[in-house]
């Protein structure tokens, strides 16, 4: 090739009738959006509008087949707390009440672990560490949750009863504590929280580190310059400027909990019963319907562990909603930033 040629990338003429470089079926422009865009523009549309519309037909289906016990019992199902299907009287108080207790048990614990292991890969690990104790974080979301619910009765457990829960029964004596008292079985509402929150720790893991890595650089180096420590350009530069992102994080995590069934069904004793004392036997709103789905024989019967699982999917939906619209929030504004 002569040195002093020319190379042209424009479209090719022949007889004075430019030829189109991009393909008939293309993603990009060429003068004009060709039938392959629209082609694929309405696929994904569709696809897109399809998720929307299986969401509201399961509302829509959960809400119809709730009908019977919303004639029955009305407004007194979610303030009440008998649960007698012979008498068919239903309440969901107390899976109400244990589906929460559970669940906030399990943030209690997994929130500080979940943020302190992704600061501690996003500003302290050596860069070697940080994929591989990801890896290991993350793969306990990959464990199946019976193996956890089979972990949790048969190691879990008998550990907590004969180690754990003297001392809380101990503490709970001495400042008269109303929720650590006798007897304990190890099947009981902590139980629940501790094993939902290992379960909830790679969620809280995984986003709240991609929410600290979305932090500006420029924010940690300016707090250096200041002469900051690294204490303090973590909680200042980082912390600070992340709560609604991990707060979303954390959201995200207390909607896995509460619709986690197999592990607290086989952990948390499935009694339908109030109680402050967490070593205590309870119930969740996905236990039940896991439970009884299969015995109930009336219409109202079924219709209240419909009822249950509508409430248990508007409760999961309204939070996990907000917590991405915290974390788009969060990661927008560093990226404007």
């Amino acid at each position: 090739m002569n040195p002093n040629d020319e190379v042209h990338s424009s479209p090719i003429v022949n007889g004075g009738a430019v030829k189109p470089v991009l393909p008939f079926f293309s993603l990009g422009r060429a003068g004009g959006i060709g039938l392959g865009d629209k082609l694929f523009r309405s696929m994904t549309g569709f696809f897109a509008f399809l998720v929307l519309v299986l969401a509201v037909l399961t509302a829509a289906a959960l809400w119809i087949n709730s009908v019977p016990c919303l004639k029955a019992m009305g407004w007194k199902f979610l303030v009440t707390s008998d649960w007698d299907p012979v008498q068919e009287v239903f309440g969901a108080v107390p899976f109400i009440y244990g589906t929460l207790v559970s669940s906030l048990l399990a943030l209690l614990i997994a929130t500080p672990l979940g943020l302190g292991v992704s600061l501690f890969l996003t500003e302290l690990a050596p860069l070697k560490l940080r994929e591989p104790v990801a890896f290991l974080v993350e793969i306990l979301a990959a464990i199946p949750s019976v193996v956890y619910g089979l972990w949790g009765m048969f190691v879990l457990a008998p550990l907590l009863r004969v180690r754990v829960d003297p001392i809380l029964i101990k503490i709970g004596g001495i400042f008269h504590l109303p929720f650590f008292n006798e007897p304990s079985t190890g099947l009981s509402l902590w139980t629940g929280g501790v094993v939902l929150s290992i379960m909830i720790l790679p969620t809280i893991t995984a986003i709240s580190r991609e929410v600290f890595e979305a932090v500006p650089n420029v924010y940690r180096e300016s707090a250096r310059a200041l002469g900051a420590t690294s204490w303090e350009t973590i909680q200042l530069a980082v912390v600070r400027s992340s709560k609604p992102g991990v707060v979303g994080a954390v959201i995200l995590g207390l909607g896995r909990a509460l619709g986690e069934t197999m592990a607290v069904t086989m952990v948390i004793g499935n009694t339908p019963q109030v109680s402050m004392n967490l070593l205590a036997s309870g119930h969740s709103m996905a236990s039940v319907i896991a439970n009884e789905f299969t015995e109930a024989t009336t219409d109202v019967y079924l219709a209240a562990l419909t009822e249950i699982g509508l409430l248990l999917m508007a409760i999961t939906l309204i939070l996990n909603v907000a917590a991405h619209l915290l974390v788009w929030f969060t990661t927008r504004n560093f990226q404007k930033a």
